[in-house]
């Protein structure tokens, strides 16, 4: 799903918004890569990194050095 560029809400909180969607929509274990995130939503990496630093931040995801990043199980929040 797109982002609405001429949205007064910005990018990077509509990108973490669709991935806190999918992610409990679909059940994921993973999120997409960095790259894979700024191609389907067309936005900047900056603004990619911020969207899952959100989410990091929410607990709801935590990223693994060289491997990438996966969604948090219960129990799981504090890992980084």
């Amino acid at each position: 799903m797109p982002v609405d560029h001429d949205s007064p809400v910005p990018l990077y909180r509509q990108v973490a918004d669709e991935l806190r969607r999918l992610i409990h929509a679909e059940n994921l274990t993973r999120l997409p890569s960095l790259a894979m995130i700024q191609q389907e939503y067309e936005v900047s990496r900056p603004t990619a990194e911020s969207a899952v630093k959100i989410l990091v931040a929410e607990g709801l995801a935590y990223v693994s050095p060289g491997k990438g990043t996966f969604v948090s199980k219960p129990g799981q929040a504090d890992r980084e």
